[in-house]
């Protein structure tokens, strides 16, 4: 089958978990404050939080384009395991919140460790349908670029021990597990505009 309604499917849950994370802003504000300047500076956790997800489920989106820019068709396995890892996607939005929120309360570390994981899932879950995809040519398009799809495989295979390894930080400080976690987003964003500009010039 082709794989037109699953892009489909999977833009609009991608657009959906990328507008929920306002939420986590939103919901630090005081109705009826007096003191709304005070209140805006005071969550400022609210709004690193905000951005770093927000770049981080653009990454994702970007990749995940880039992923089925070398299908030719999917089966069933492989729409199953999308819906596994863009479940963990719209799932994001949760960790974010309560990150926000708990940052400089006694529930830093566990919030950390929770954001930690479910960004982790998500990178064993984009493996998971990538290299079933690529396996063998499985699911590829017959004129791809295998230094294309080796170049994928190179990008996506650090996720998820980047995250593990951020994730076992916030066990001990969830201030710096956060330094990391946007740490990891950065390299994303680097790495994928280095990684683009090198696939158009070839």
């Amino acid at each position: 089958m082709g794989t037109s309604r699953l892009e489909t499917f999977a833009d609009g849950v991608f657009a959906i978990a990328a507008t929920l994370l306002i939420l986590s802003v939103d919901s630090q504000v005081s109705s009826g404050t007096t003191h709304l300047g005070h209140d805006l500076l005071r969550i400022w956790p609210s709004y690193a939080a905000y951005a770093v997800s927000f770049v981080t489920i653009g990454v994702i989106w970007v990749n995940h384009h880039t992923l089925f820019n070398q299908l030719r068709i999917v089966d069933r396995a492989f729409l199953l395991q999308n819906v596994l890892f863009l479940l963990c996607v719209a799932f994001i939005p949760f960790p974010t919140r309560l990150l926000a929120e708990q940052i400089r309360m006694h529930g830093a570390s566990t919030a950390a460790v929770t954001y930690g994981v479910t960004l982790t899932v998500t990178a064993v879950m984009f493996n998971v349908i990538w290299l079933y995809a690529s396996r063998g040519g499985r699911l590829l398009r017959a004129d791809r670029d295998e230094a294309v799809v080796r170049g994928i495989t190179r990008s996506y295979l650090p996720g998820p021990g980047m995250y593990l390894a951020a994730t076992v930080v916030a066990l001990v400080s969830a201030t710096s597990a956060c330094v990391l976690y946007g740490a990891i987003t950065v390299f994303y964003v680097v790495e994928s505009s280095v990684f683009g500009r090198a696939h158009h010039a070839s």
